[in-house]
């Protein structure tokens, strides 16, 4: 298999402005896929429309507001969607499999290593599985937010090579075109901090259905890019360019990939897991975590916030809140209240029984990429 591509498609290029599928856009989608997957790329889509295609076959004039209804909505539009997939990749002889995920797949470590097998045997069969988040059964805390986040979330998980993010507009700009006609193309981002200098962001959705924004595609491609997974932002009506771009014209926006460190359980504590906690650092512990490449040590801690568990996650950051790095504590946060401050020697005798030397191992430690 020559690469793997991660293929995002949002709610407002799926359908028509009266919430109906867009089924022009989606043979083309389909037809793009399939020729890829020929070709020898591994082809995973993350599909939106769900919400959207249900509230156009209940008849629904806006967007679900409560958990609940959006729940029994999205129950109806994933079975309408995914037949209207079905037929379409069965007329090109392309097999595809649904995957519906909630954050929970992501947390739990055998749930995140059953997803990766899963992804792997479809993919050496040569199936394109169709993901979305599992909405009919998601629950507040284990929602990913928007589709964007979960589609950088599956391109960490399965190493894809290329993350698309397709969209209603063909590039990422310096402000929203719609409503700032001089505002400025970008082609190429070296790197996340080049865009916040320049303050490019756009939060509003970019349609009544869709959940994501631009900002929420910033977002991803942060999470993706840190992956060393090169990441593209591109108009959704012409699926067509996917090929383009693979071939190297300069279509879309491009976010340029850091170095793959090749770790999947640090990129699982980096982006899989939700932080339960938090915890203040001095500036000696700062140092030796962010450039020493050391542990965490009580002695280091200087407040902490949140109600945790052992093996929780927890953010780590300097004096001003800044988060330096994540990782997997040692201690739950009672037994840290007492020991924070403390030398390593000093725990036995403050807990009154043995405990670990650190509070988070380097090996279960995560750098912040300047989140």
């Amino acid at each position: 298999m020559a690469q793997t591509i991660v293929v995002k498609i949002g709610t407002s290029s799926l359908t028509q402005p009266n919430g109906r599928l867009a089924l022009s856009t989606m043979a083309a989608l389909i037809e793009t896929l399939t020729n890829l997957r020929q070709q020898g790329y591994g082809v995973v889509l993350v599909s939106s429309g769900a919400v959207g295609v249900g509230s156009a076959r209940l008849g629904l004039k806006e967007r679900p507001r409560t958990m609940a209804l959006k729940q029994a909505v999205a129950a109806v539009g994933q079975g309408r969607l995914m037949r209207v997939y079905d037929d379409l990749f069965t007329t090109l002889q392309q097999p595809i499999a649904q995957v519906l995920l909630t954050r929970r797949d992501f947390v739990e470590r055998n749930s995140y290593v059953n997803a990766y097998n899963t992804f792997q045997e479809l993919l050496q069969l040569g199936v394109i599985p169709v993901v979305n988040e599992n909405d009919t059964v998601a629950v507040e805390e284990l929602k990913f937010g928007d589709n964007d986040t979960l589609s950088a979330l599956v391109a960490s998980l399965i190493e894809a090579d290329w993350l698309f993010l397709l969209t209603d507009v063909d590039r990422l700009y310096s402000a929203d075109p719609r409503f700032y006609p001089d505002a400025q193309p970008i082609s190429l981002v070296k790197s996340i901090e080049q865009l916040e200098v320049m303050q490019v962001l756009a939060g509003s959705s970019g349609s009544g259905w869709g959940t994501g924004g631009m900002a929420t595609k910033i977002t991803a491609a942060r999470i993706a890019t840190s992956c060393g997974i090169r990441t593209v932002i591109t108009e959704g009506r012409f699926p067509h360019n996917i090929e383009k771009i693979l071939q190297g014209e300069p279509l879309g926006t491009q976010f340029e990939p850091q170095p793959r460190t090749g770790n999947a359980r640090k990129r699982w504590i980096a982006h899989g897991l939700i932080p339960a906690g938090k915890l203040y650092l001095d500036g000696g512990a700062v140092a030796a975590i962010s450039q020493g490449g050391k542990s965490l040590l009580a002695v280091g801690i200087t407040a902490l916030e949140g109600e945790f568990d052992e093996s929780e996650a927890v953010l780590l950051c300097d004096a001003e809140g800044r988060e330096i790095a994540r990782g997997l504590v040692n201690y739950n946060s009672d037994e840290l209240h007492k020991i924070s401050g403390h030398r390593s020697e000093e725990i036995s005798t403050i807990l009154g029984y043995p405990g670990s030397e650190t509070v988070v191992h380097r090996d279960n430690l995560v750098i912040a990429s300047n989140r």
